[in-house]
């Protein structure tokens, strides 16, 4: 088992550096071409936040195990509005921006609503196909919307940050961080898996904490950033984004690429219900309080814990 930790805290290692380094590449290359930041920030830095999430789930689907993809998919989508939430509200207050609530706020939480309904069953190709066509609609939305949208163009600020690189640089770190994660992803997938073997536990259990947490790691890096920057609109934005890009654009991957199982049941009963509880209560949250502060991440961190027992418990 001591072989699989240490496979997961080298994928957990390699994702959180080379994911950075893909998105970073990414929107430098797309800002060199000229393509507008509404377009860099809901593509390129909205599938590049997700990517490990999307490669780990793709690659334990392919290999049978379907529990472990699912599960990063719910875990993933607490952590964001659990963990890191909770922890950026302990650093700064967080305004909440009336475009959020208008769009990502309420997408965000349709998506996971679709999610949850879609895998009671198991996540199969008519499912993936569903959420794939739902992706792309909310990505025409997203695109089409009017409007200046500041958050996004903050978004790519912080995610380029300073300094001015050449192409070629901007190419090989995009090309280096796509390897990278998916490196880091196929290393985390084989350590979560032979942990998971070890302990007697359900890959799925694994899937919802140890690998949800690793596979969040970019996002909690870009809230960070983010705070850093006094840009707290984009905090919200990017991890609302996440959930709605694990939800559907990685719930289509695990349902067109795996075999539509789901053995552990606890994932789609409990997790999923917790997955809700946080995803509704966040967004009336927001509509309600306008701005969020301390206690309320006091509150967030409080829930996570709380999750994390509950799982262990019934694992």
């Amino acid at each position: 088992m001591v072989l699989g930790l240490l496979a997961v805290l080298a994928g957990i290692s390699l994702l959180w550096k080379a994911a950075d380094e893909f998105v970073d590449g990414a929107a430098g290359l797309a800002t060199r071409l000229s393509v507008p930041p509404l377009v860099i920030g809901a593509l390129v830095v909205g599938f590049g936040t997700s990517a490990p999430e999307m490669l780990v789930s793709g690659l334990a689907s392919i290999q049978g195990d379907n529990d472990l993809g699912i599960g990063n998919i719910i875990g993933s989508n607490i952590a964001n509005l659990s963990l890191i939430l909770g922890v950026t509200l302990l650093l700064i207050p967080i305004r909440i921006d009336s475009a959020v609530l208008r769009r990502e706020a309420p997408l965000a939480t349709a998506g996971a609503l679709v999610f949850a309904l879609l895998v009671q069953n198991g996540l199969q190709v008519a499912e993936g196909l569903l959420l794939l066509g739902l992706l792309v609609g909310v990505l025409y939305l997203l695109l089409t919307s009017p409007g200046p949208d500041l958050a996004l163009e903050a978004e790519v600020e912080v995610d380029l940050g300073p300094g001015d690189t050449s192409t070629a640089i901007l190419g090989l770190r995009t090309a280096l961080g796509l390897i990278g994660t998916v490196g880091g992803a196929w290393v985390l997938v084989w350590g979560a898996t032979d942990i998971a073997d070890r302990l007697g536990v359900n890959s799925g259990f694994v899937g919802l904490t140890l690998v949800a947490f690793g596979t969040s790691l970019p996002e909690l890096v870009t809230a960070v950033a983010a705070a850093r920057r006094g840009h707290d609109e984009l905090i919200v934005g990017n991890l609302l984004g996440s959930n709605l890009f694990n939800s559907l654009a990685v719930g289509a991957v695990v349902g067109l690429l795996g075999d539509g199982s789901v053995s552990d049941t606890s994932l789609t009963s409990q997790g999923v219900g917790i997955m809700l509880v946080i995803c509704v209560g966040v967004y009336l949250a927001m509509i309600i309080r306008k701005v969020l502060g301390r206690m309320d991440g006091m509150v967030l961190l409080a829930m996570f814990v709380g999750f994390l027992i509950v799982s262990a418990l019934t694992s």
